[in-house]
């Protein structure tokens, strides 16, 4: 019974198929695609190779040559995709700087390769592994060529078990039906030579590697054809657990806000698109090998490594000059504001958070000077642990109980004394030291630690004012702020309460502070929180008046009894016509039975120009800064003597 080339053409159909698929797909950017690339079309050859080596053996008169050549090119391409799926895991995981380090594992690598092709060589005048006289027939040391696959076999099960961490689960599974669907069909064609199984197998093989691990698509953005926010953020990860040595090149636009406003959602992403253009060409132009990605929100990086990494900023320095140029785009006239930062990883970013920290908002925190930056130029090492590692700071104060709760003191113009305190969230951090309120909360709101913090604040304050000490300074209240995440936990009201009964205190001892923003919000879950503390004995004061978009039928409203002034408005109060908007506002309120703090206040003119205004309190440094409890109630206790 001789060979039959029926799952070969079912092959071949796969191949092609895939093939086509790769090029649809655009699987030709980055190494690894390129990598298996190469391996489809060895496969590819290799199963015509085999067609045309069937289809000669049937032919008593087939040409020698013919043959021949048939059965070199199928042997030779076969048995080199062994090395080729090697290199090709070694591209997805980006380890080739790891392994030129070392001698021993080059050897090891390549060293199998060298021998079998030495012997395809040797083989035409010495016929030990084939030979066509009389037929195809193999020979004495053939066996070798299926000891080299098994070779290559334990280096992929190796380096995929080195290096696993690089790899998902779907992406491991994918590896080992691979390994074993190969190892399987070679036993079965090396043991009956008949059953031309080992092409198909592979075609296969491939076909799920395309799937389940080569998948554009998740990882180019349609718009640019740059590579999405993921990619980078894999390949970052990637360099940083291999130790690798890269440059990153990181674009931001600026004005990117203001544009989009300026010419809609559509047009700006022909403007990105014609961005990510300038970006391959200048890469392109400069002769640079750099991966291009695409984040988001007009944020654009570009990562060199090996020797590219010395034309970063050459890179930098064109696309600064032709991105800065203005341009006539839809109509309208454009000048971008690029922001470039070129930064040298681990060098300067020592890990993947810190780099993606420092990377989403530089823009945001630093004056744009027009120019081509330095990470190092940028930031403070502190602020950045910080910022960084926030959430973990926010995790350990919890656990550890570190928070603390500072009071700032609040003047009564009219009784001429100290009657209440805003109660504000302060944390010293053992290994960062201080940490800004801005960053805690924002960070706290943004994990939903913040819903903790707010419980833990509120037991403090509600156990200070239950306290003998706070009787004795005869204040009224403590303002407590709730952040916007808090008013919209429908569990909010009973935890107040029950915080307030577990320590025997009067509603009347707690005036609730929500900013403006919060305000805005216009849920449901909101106004049936605060009418269920107001019914409850609570009374509200709105705080940062001034800083939103006021929508005052939403003020008029809600139930609020103070209304705090920002201090945006006492730093110009020496603007004439902050000055009349000011006068009108306090007149407005007050005609509306609300009462008015002032905060910010600093200079004894600033507050003699709000006491003539009859604005009800004043919080501010003219009196203290927000003080530990301890010193709060010495302050409190001498000054309202």
């Amino acid at each position: 019974m001789g060979k039959d080339i029926v799952l070969d053409l079912a092959a071949l159909i796969i191949i092609v198929v895939l093939l086509i698929s790769c090029i649809l797909r655009k699987m030709t950017g980055s190494r690894s695609n390129r990598v298996f690339l190469l391996l489809v079309l060895t496969v590819a050859a290799s199963t015509v190779f085999d067609i045309a080596a069937v289809l000669l053996d049937r032919n008593v008169n087939a040409n020698i040559h013919a043959l021949y050549a048939a059965h070199f090119g199928y042997s030779l391409t076969h048995f080199l995709t062994a090395p080729l799926y090697l290199v090709f895991f070694i591209s997805l995981a980006d380890t080739w700087h790891v392994l030129k380090k070392s001698i021993l594992l080059k050897v090891m690598m390549f060293s199998p390769t060298i021998i079998v092709v030495a012997l395809f060589l040797i083989n035409t005048h010495t016929g030990i592994l084939f030979s066509v006289d009389g037929g195809y027939t193999r020979g004495p040391y053939y066996f070798l060529l299926y000891v080299n696959v098994f070779l290559y076999v334990v280096f992929d099960i190796i380096f995929i078990s080195w290096f696993h961490k690089l790899f998902s689960l779907g992406d491991l599974m994918a590896i080992l039906f691979v390994v074993v669907f190969i190892i399987g069909s070679m036993v079965v064609q090396m043991l009956n030579p008949e059953n031309l199984v080992e092409m198909f197998v592979g075609s296969v093989s491939l076909f799920l590697l395309s799937t389940f691990m080569q998948r554009p698509e998740e990882y180019v953005d349609s718009f640019t054809g740059l590579m999405k926010h993921s990619a980078y953020a894999r390949d970052m990860k990637r360099n940083y657990f291999n130790g690798k040595h890269v440059t990153v090149i990181m674009l931001n636009i600026s004005n990117y806000e203001s544009v989009q406003a300026m010419i809609g959602f559509d047009s700006i992403m022909e403007l990105l698109k014609k961005v990510a253009e300038e970006i391959h060409d200048s890469n392109k132009r400069l002769h640079g090998h750099a991966d291009l990605y695409y984040l988001d929100n007009g944020r654009f990086r570009i990562m060199f490594s090996g020797k590219d990494r010395a034309r970063a900023e050459a890179v930098a320095e064109d696309l600064n000059r032709k991105l800065k140029q203005p341009m006539h785009f839809r109509g309208v006239d454009i000048t971008l504001a690029p922001f470039i930062v070129i930064s040298q990883c681990p060098e300067e970013m020592t890990d993947f958070k810190m780099l993606m920290a420092f990377g989403a908002d530089f823009h945001k925190k630093n004056y744009y000077t027009g120019r081509v930056m330095r990470a190092s130029e940028m930031y403070d090492k502190n602020e950045l642990d910080i910022q960084t590692n926030i959430d973990l700071i926010i995790e350990r104060a919890i656990e550890n109980d570190s928070f603390q709760v500072y009071y700032q003191p609040i003047y009564s113009l009219t009784r001429g004394k100290f009657i209440s305190a805003e109660a504000l969230i302060r944390l010293i951090d053992p290994q960062h030291g201080y940490i800004s309120p801005e960053a805690l909360i924002t960070a706290a709101e943004r994990s939903g630690a913040i819903h903790k913090i707010g419980e833990i604040v509120f037991d403090k304050v509600c156990q200070f004012i239950a306290s003998e000490e706070f009787n004795d300074l005869g204040l009224d209240y403590i303002e407590v702020n709730l952040s916007v995440a808090q008013i919209m936990d429908s569990d909010l009201p009973d935890i107040i309460t029950s915080t307030m009964e577990k320590y025997n205190i009067a509603p009347d001892k707690i005036n609730l502070e929500i900013t403006e923003t919060a305000a805005s919000y216009t849920q449901r879950v909101m106004m049936e929180n605060l009418n269920k503390l107001v019914n409850a004995g609570f009374s509200f004061s709105l705080d940062d008046y001034g800083t939103g978009y006021s929508n005052m039928q939403r003020v008029i409203q809600m139930p609020l009894k103070l209304i705090k002034l920002d201090k945006s408005f006492v730093d110009e109060n020496n603007n004439p016509k902050m000055w009349i908007f000011l006068e009108n506002t306090v007149k407005m309120l007050k005609d509306m039975n609300m009462e008015i703090v002032i905060e910010g206040v600093e200079t004894q003119e600033m507050l003699n120009a709000f006491t003539d205004l009859k604005c009800d309190f004043v919080q501010g440094y003219i009196f203290s800064k927000p003080i530990p409890k301890k010193d709060f109630v010495t302050f409190i206790a001498n000054a309202n003597k």
